[in-house]
C-alpha cells in the first residue's frame, strides 16, 4: 500500500517523502489492474499524465485533457476507459486505455452549456468530477446544478437536477443511491426514488463550502472548509453522527483506508492522520508536511 499526495505543489509526494515533478497535480486516480497512476494538470490548457508505478513514479504517456483546469479524473472499473473533469470550461473527456494503461486513440470531448443564479460562481459549466456507475458517466456539474450523464460511448443521458443554487461537487454513490454535496448551498443530497430533504454538511457557525464525500461502515463522510471540520452522518437518514476538526486548514480531499483517514489540509500544507474508532475520526498525531495538498490516494 502506497500513499500518493497531489495538490498545487511541485508534484506528487510519497508519505515516504518522495517527489516526482509535476505541475499542479491536483487528483490522482489508479488503474484498477496495472501500476499506473494517473494525475491531471490544472492549469489553463489542462494535461493529463499516466505513470508506472512499479520502481517508483515513471512517465508513461501524456496528452491535452481538452479543456481549462482539469480537477477530477476516474477510471473504469474494465480499465479500458478514463474520463476527465475540466473545472474551467466545463469539458469532459473520455479517453480510452490500451493494454499498457497509456492514452489510445483521440478522446471523446463533451462539451456542455449553461449557467445557474450564483453570478460568480455559475456563470459557466464547470465539471468538477466524473464517476463511473453502472457503465454510466456521472459529471457533477457545480455551474449548472446538474449531474450529467453519458453512455461509455459519450451519448448523453437525461441528467440529475438539483436545487438552483446547489452547486454539486463531489458526489458516491451507495447501490442506486447516489449521495451529492454542494459546495455553494452547504449541504448533501440524496437522490434516489425517495428525495429527501437536503441535510446541512456542517452544524458549525459561520460558512461553510464542502469538498469531499465518502461512505464507509454505514457513515458518510464530509470535508468542511470553512470550519476545517469532518462530519459523520448516517448515511440512511443523514443524522450526525460527529463532526471533527480536521487537523489543518481547508480539508479539500480525504481518502479512507480500513480504519485509517488521511485528510489533505490545502492551506496549512498537512495531510493528518486519523484513526476511525467506531466510525469518528479520532487524531493519531501523525501528520505529513506536503506543499497546498488536494488530493490523497491510497494505492
Amino acid at each position: 500500500m502506497n500513499v500518493y499526495i497531489g495538490g498545487y505543489g511541485p508534484g506528487i509526494v510519497t508519505a515516504g517523502g518522495e517527489l516526482t515533478r509535476l505541475a499542479s497535480p491536483s487528483f490522482l486516480a489508479a488503474h484498477p489492474a496495472l501500476p499506473v497512476l494517473y494525475a491531471v494538470g490544472e492549469l489553463g490548457r489542462g494535461w493529463i499524465t499516466a505513470f508506472t508505478t512499479e520502481g517508483g513514479l515513471r512517465p508513461l504517456a501524456e496528452r491535452s485533457s481538452e479543456g481549462e483546469a482539469p480537477c477530477h479524473l476516474a477510471v473504469h472499473p474494465s480499465g479500458e476507459l478514463l474520463a476527465v473533469a475540466n473545472y474551467g470550461d466545463g469539458t469532459a473527456i473520455l479517453q480510452r486505455l490500451d493494454p499498457r494503461g497509456a492514452f489510445a486513440g483521440a478522446p471523446i470531448v463533451l462539451r456542455h452549456e449553461g449557467s445557474g443564479p450564483v453570478a460568480d460562481r455559475q456563470e459557466r459549466a464547470h465539471a468538477h468530477q466524473a464517476v463511473f456507475h453502472q457503465d454510466v458517466l456521472h459529471v457533477t456539474d457545480l455551474g449548472t446544478d446538474e449531474v450529467r450523464r453519458y453512455t461509455l460511448d459519450g451519448t448523453p443521458l437525461e441528467p440529475l437536477a438539483l436545487p438552483p443554487g446547489t452547486g454539486p461537487r463531489h458526489m458516491v454513490f451507495d447501490g442506486s443511491r447516489l449521495y451529492v454535496v454542494g459546495e455553494l448551498d452547504g449541504a448533501v443530497h440524496v437522490i434516489d426514488d425517495d428525495r429527501r430533504p437536503p441535510a446541512p454538511a456542517s452544524r458549525a457557525e459561520g460558512p461553510s463550502y464542502p469538498s469531499h464525500l465518502d461512505l464507509a461502515g454505514g457513515l458518510l463522510y464530509v470535508g468542511n472548509r470553512g470550519p476545517n471540520t469532518i462530519s459523520v452522518l448516517r448515511a440512511d437518514d443523514l443524522t450526525p453522527v460527529a463532526e471533527v476538526p480536521s487537523g489543518g486548514d481547508w480539508p479539500r480531499h480525504f481518502a479512507i483506508d480500513g480504519d485509517r483517514m488521511y485528510v489533505a489540509n490545502q492551506r496549512s500544507g498537512t495531510v493528518t492522520v486519523f484513526a476511525l474508532k467506531d466510525g469518528v475520526p479520532e487524531p493519531t498525531g501523525q501528520a505529513y508536511e506536503v506543499d497546498s495538498p488536494a488530493c490523497v490516494l491510497i494505492a
